[in-house]
């Protein structure tokens, strides 16, 4: 039975018939060149926008499932293999999409506490306001390859603890947030090559002389609630960090 949008979903319109159109061309229900629906057909088969399917086409785009020809339309395609991390989503789903087994993430500590000052300025924080704080170690064929921390306002916070899967590490955390109606409407994500804590060093066992990739992310909803701020730091020789960009 065809797939259809849930209307009542706090995931976007878009970002379902994404994954919709994605899982077919996955699947090989549409196989590779094979032209995908114009949009007014998509517009008709899901009952939605034309400027919601547009969306998606764009996303298919960016992220390798599809491809423009002029004149000729959008045809369906595969993303090139990879072992990176596409910085636009989250490291555990761009390493599902890509196939990677071996993924593992271990979580080292969570809890609410005091945020430091760049944590609430990010998230806009009252000056005696707590944050849930999530960190991770995340490795790829028993490699340590990225440490992180999240910080949520409490109220996020709450849904994030609760998940079962996020805590014991084998849960996706975008899919529980997306799951409890946060989603992400936009993200400024700041990307610095600098020396670890003596603390992040430890975690990612390397050397605190040693320089990394510092991943600074902030992600707010649709009503411009930042709701998810996190830094990652990055082993690049484990996990190439990827950048998909598409023109408008």
């Amino acid at each position: 039975m065809a797939q259809t949008i849930e209307r009542d979903s706090p995931v976007a319109y878009y970002e379902q018939l994404f994954v919709i159109l994605r899982d077919q061309i996955l699947s090989g229900d549409i196989p590779a060149d094979e032209r995908l629906p114009s949009e007014m057909e998509l517009c008709r088969e899901y009952g939605l926008s034309r400027a919601t399917v547009r969306q998606t086409m764009s996303k298919l785009e960016s992220e390798g499932f599809a491809r423009r020809v002029a004149r000729r339309g959008v045809f369906a395609s595969s993303p090139e293999q990879s072992t990176g991390w596409t910085v636009e989503e989250g490291f555990l789903e761009s390493q599902v999409r890509q196939g990677q087994t071996g993924v593992t993430t271990q979580v080292v500590d969570a809890r609410l506490a005091a945020p430091a000052q760049h944590v609430a300025e990010a998230l806009e924080l009252a000056d005696d306001a707590q944050v849930f704080a999530l960190q991770r170690v995340r490795s790829l064929d028993g490699k340590v390859a990225m440490f992180s921390t999240n910080w949520f306002p409490k109220s996020v916070g709450e849904t994030v603890s609760a998940d079962t899967g996020v805590m014991d590490g084998t849960g996706s955390l975008n899919e529980t947030l997306r799951r409890a109606g946060f989603v992400s409407n936009g993200a400024k994500r700041v990307i610095r090559a600098m020396r670890p804590t003596e603390a992040v060093a430890a975690h990612l066992q390397i050397d605190a002389d040693q320089p990394v990739l510092r991943v600074r992310s902030l992600s707010w909803d649709a009503r411009g609630t930042r709701f998810d701020y996190y830094e990652t730091w990055v082993l690049t020789d484990i996990i190439p960090l990827e950048v998909s960009v598409s023109a408008s």
